[in-house]
C-alpha cells in the first residue's frame, strides 16, 4: 500500500511572526526548508482577517517554491480574485468564521452548491485544481463530485480530538467512518483525489495514513510545534516517518 503524500501547512510560522508584528520568522523561508526536507506540497490559508498568512506571503511563495501550492481560502469574491491572480496549482475551499481559533468543521457543499460550483469553474479556467474540505458525510461527497471538484479533503478534527481525550472505542469508530467515506468517494468517482487533514500529529497520524485510498495528508500545527524542539527539517521528516 502506497503511503500518502505530505502537504505541509506553514500558517503557524506566520502566526509566530504576526505575534510581534515583525518580519521574522519568514513563512516563505520555512516553506522552502519544508520542500528541502521532502514535503510534497505547501499549504497556506489566507484568512479573511489575515491573522497569520499575508497577501505578500502568497505571492512571494508562488514565485520561489519548487513543489506546488495548495491555497486554502474561503468562498468569497475577494479570495477568488486573489486566487485568479496568483494561479496556484491547487485551491482548497474551506469554511471560515472570524471567531474560531482554527477551522472547526467541513464546508457545507450541499447548502452552497451553486456558489461553490461557480468558483470551481473560475478556477478551472485558469488551470487551478480544486479541493473541498468536508466532513465524512456521503451527501457532501456526492455534491462535491456533482459540482466538479477535483479532490476532497476529509476533516480529521473529530478524530484528533478523540485522540487527545484517549477515547479508544470512539477513535476506532471515527477511523471506520473515515475509511468508509474514503471508500465511498473512490467508488463514486475513481478519479477523485481524497486527501485528509486537521489536528494530525506524529502520535495519531499512522491510523489515518494507513487508510487505503488517501492521496495526501495536509499537516501544519503539529509540524511547526515539533520544529521548536527538533528543527523544521527534522519535524517534516519525523512526520513522514510517523505515517508507518
Amino acid at each position: 500500500m502506497n503511503k500518502p503524500l505530505l502537504g505541509v501547512n506553514i500558517d503557524h510560522i506566520a502566526t509566530l511572526r504576526q505575534a510581534r508584528g515583525i518580519s521574522y520568522p519568514d513563512p516563505v523561508l520555512g516553506a522552502l526548508l519544508c520542500e528541502q526536507a521532502g514535503a510534497d506540497g505547501i499549504t497556506l490559508h489566507l484568512r479573511e482577517d489575515r491573522r497569520h498568512i499575508q497577501d505578500a506571503d502568497v505571492y512571494r511563495l508562488k514565485s520561489v517554491m519548487k513543489t506546488r501550492m495548495n491555497l486554502e481560502m474561503a468562498v468569497t469574491d475577494e479570495m477568488l480574485a486573489i486566487a485568479c491572480d496568483v494561479k496556484p496549482e491547487w485551491v482548497c475551499f474551506v469554511p471560515e468564521k472570524r471567531q474560531e481559533l482554527t477551522t472547526e468543521g467541513g464546508l457545507d457543499v450541499v447548502k452552497s452548491a451553486k456558489k461553490i460550483a461557480s468558483f470551481i469553474q473560475e478556477m478551472h479556467k485558469i488551470g487551478t485544481q480544486v479541493s473541498l474540505f468536508i466532513d465524512t458525510d456521503f451527501a457532501q461527497i456526492d455534491q462535491s463530485i456533482a459540482i466538479g471538484a477535483d479532490a476532497i479533503e476529509i476533516h480529521t478534527g473529530v478524530y484528533a480530538q478523540l485522540w487527545l481525550k484517549n477515547k479508544q472505542q470512539a477513535i476506532t469508530g471515527e477511523v471506520i467512518r473515515i475509511q468508509k467515506a474514503v471508500a465511498y468517494a473512490k467508488q463514486q468517482n475513481p478519479r477523485l483525489l481524497v486527501n485528509a487533514g486537521h489536528g494530525l500529529t506524529r502520535d495519531n497520524v499512522a491510523l489515518i495514513a494507513q487508510i487505503g485510498g488517501i492521496h495526501e495528508l495536509n499537516i501544519g500545527h503539529a509540524i511547526i510545534a515539533d520544529s521548536v524542539f527538533m528543527g523544521l527539517e527534522n519535524a517534516v521528516k519525523s512526520m513522514r516517518q510517523a505515517f508507518g
